[in-house]
């Protein structure tokens, strides 16, 4: 039973490891192409996303990258109270998304994603397109305009509707970068898709 048992616990503690290791960000987040082949899971679920909201990859993928840079736990850092204590973060924004607590709640309860997780790619990635999909609905922005809809990402809706994104030219200087990394990946894409779309049907494959 020694002999079965070792290498079963050394492949488990090698599944642990690599779970861990997956949960940090990709090794290149300005390359679409090598996120997606170090994550091809996550071309799936971005494609998935893409499927039901409408909102192309690239754009799903350039917020993704502006809110988080692709860090699962990420959270705004905290005011700091007299130059240097900690104090309270700005806000209860929250992994890949940084999506805030009340709009999370209405995102699980509108989709029936009850035990969606903000750390969880698969959830975050349909998260921002079902918000960009309300904000084509509320606000009238085309689906192909990465910066309004990374305006209203930012500023919800009802402040986009209100101008609230006026006087506020850093916010238009992300939105632009948000607009220029959409282009990119883009183009990155029109590359590697179809290598992307073959690799599953590989590795099925290899398993005979």
């Amino acid at each position: 039973m020694r002999k079965l048992g070792y290498p079963l616990c050394v492949l488990a503690g090698l599944a642990l490891l690599a779970a861990g290791c997956a949960s940090g960000p990709p090794s290149n987040i300005d390359d679409i192409c090598s996120i997606f082949e170090e994550r091809p899971q996550w071309y799936r679920e971005a494609k998935d996303s893409y499927r039901k909201w409408r909102v192309p990859i690239p754009t799903l993928m350039a917020i993704i990258h502006q809110e988080s840079s692709f860090r699962a736990k990420a959270r705004p850092p905290r005011k700091k109270i007299l130059g240097f204590i900690p104090g309270p973060r700005p806000s209860t924004a929250y992994g890949y998304p940084q999506a805030l607590d009340t709009t999370w709640d209405i995102y699980r309860s509108e989709t029936g994603n009850n035990s969606a997780a903000r750390n969880r790619f698969g959830d975050a990635v349909d998260f921002v397109g079902w918000y960009c999909d309300r904000s084509n609905k509320l606000c009238g922005i085309s689906k192909q305009d990465p910066y309004r809809l990374y305006l209203a990402y930012y500023e919800g809706q009802g402040g986009y509707n209100r101008g609230s994104f006026r006087g506020k030219p850093q916010l238009l200087e992300t939105a632009g970068r948000v607009r220029a990394r959409a282009s990119t990946y883009r183009r990155q894409l029109l590359y590697c898709r179809e290598k992307l779309e073959a690799e599953p049907r590989k590795k099925f494959l290899g398993i005979f």
